[in-house]
């Protein structure tokens, strides 16, 4: 069908790369590798589909003639990102192609028709819950960087999100670590349990809404949906059983080390440049107000840092993962008030648990590495 806009390209490619995280440029299905543009009376709208999220961003701008096309969604971004600002002209020419302009800038890209494109599919019905976007934000952050890359435990590449009338709890894991974020929230929505993928999370947290702005996450049919700032996300929901992530954290420790949080962030940021071609092995002992951070490459050399704490029963020694030493502690500063963080731990080979030093609603349990 004939398509003929002009929109501001700040705007189309703001459009196009929140569209990007539902787009697979190397899926075997040709019309899932472009975006789907559709011109009508109020402006042009952008849609992306993988085959299991569909990402759509409406934007304002003029259209001289209505119409809808295809277009390779990682060639197109890559053109319309890289242009100056400024007014970008596109028109289907033929049935195959279209035009785009922008000053003396001229592209012709392949197109396909647009009539098997698969639009959203219908969500929500089983619940609902409503939240400041802020909020929201926030406790994603504070949990989704625990989520396993694992396609083989599909369940775990997805944050659980749990609502019971008072209380949100969010949790994620990769078996190596786990992270769980508790808001009191009540009267927020429906009870209920689902496990949302990683990615559609990432996409819903990147809407055009501002922080202090309403969002409603709507549930049914199997998938999740939001629909805000003129933008929508749908996605399949996990399924499977959830482990039973209660079992893993410590429920007691013997030994407890209170640091600043941008303090350990700092040590284990620098001894990590050494670390980083040995799995990110950090060592962490404790001598009686300090907490000695060191670092040992076969190619790289040494390292060792410092930092004061205040310990209970503190004089043990800990290996750690430091990257994932960093994730965990770096929610701990943006939730607000001190900057304190804790570790309690029991000894050296069982997982040790890092929260901050005033707020229970957010920790992360962590499983060491070997000493040796």
């Amino acid at each position: 069908m004939p398509l003929k806009v002009d929109c501001p390209r700040k705007d189309l490619s703001d459009a196009l790369n929140l569209a990007s995280a539902a787009s697979r440029p190397n899926t075997p299905q040709q019309i899932l590798q472009n975006f789907k543009l559709e011109g009508g009376p109020e402006g042009i709208r952008v849609l992306a589909c993988d085959g299991e999220m569909w990402i759509e961003r409406d934007l304002a701008c003029m259209v001289h003639e209505a119409g809808a096309t295809c277009v390779q969604a990682k060639l197109f971004s890559d053109i319309v990102n890289n242009l100056p600002d400024g007014d970008v002209q596109m028109a289907v020419i033929d049935h195959s192609g279209m035009l785009v302009q922008h000053g003396a800038s001229e592209y012709r890209v392949h197109t396909i028709d647009a009539e098997d494109f698969p639009e959203p599919p219908e969500f929500g019905g089983d619940g609902e819950l409503t939240m400041k976007m802020g909020d929201f934000r926030g406790a994603i952050d504070s949990v989704i960087y625990a989520c396993s890359a694992d396609q083989h435990r599909q369940i775990l590449t997805g944050v659980q999100i749990s609502y019971d009338g008072t209380t949100l709890t969010l949790v994620a894991t990769d078996t190596h670590r786990l992270a769980v974020r508790k808001l009191a929230q009540s009267g927020i929505g429906s009870d209920i349990t689902v496990v949302v993928p990683e990615r559609a999370l990432k996409a819903i947290k990147s809407l055009p809404v501002a922080d202090d702005a309403n969002l409603t996450i709507r549930f049914g049919n199997g998938r999740v949906g939001v629909e805000a700032g003129g933008a929508k996300v749908v996605a399949q929901l996990l399924s499977g059983a959830y482990p039973n992530w209660e079992r893993v954290v410590p429920n007691e420790h013997t030994r407890v080390w209170q640091v600043e949080a941008d303090q350990l962030i700092d040590r284990v940021k620098r001894a990590l440049i050494v670390a980083r071609d040995a799995a990110n092995r950090l060592k962490f002992k404790g001598e009686g107000d300090t907490v000695v951070i060191s670092a040992r490459s076969e190619e790289r050399g040494d390292a060792k840092e410092e930092l004061p704490m205040v310990g209970q029963n503190g004089d043990v020694e800990i290996a750690f993962n430091g990257k994932y030493v960093l994730e965990a502690i770096d929610p701990v500063l943006r939730l607000g008030g001190g900057v304190g963080a804790k570790i309690e731990m029991t000894e050296s080979s069982r997982a040790a648990l890092f929260r901050a030093a005033d707020d229970d609603g957010y920790f992360c349990v962590i499983m060491p590495m070997a000493l040796a």
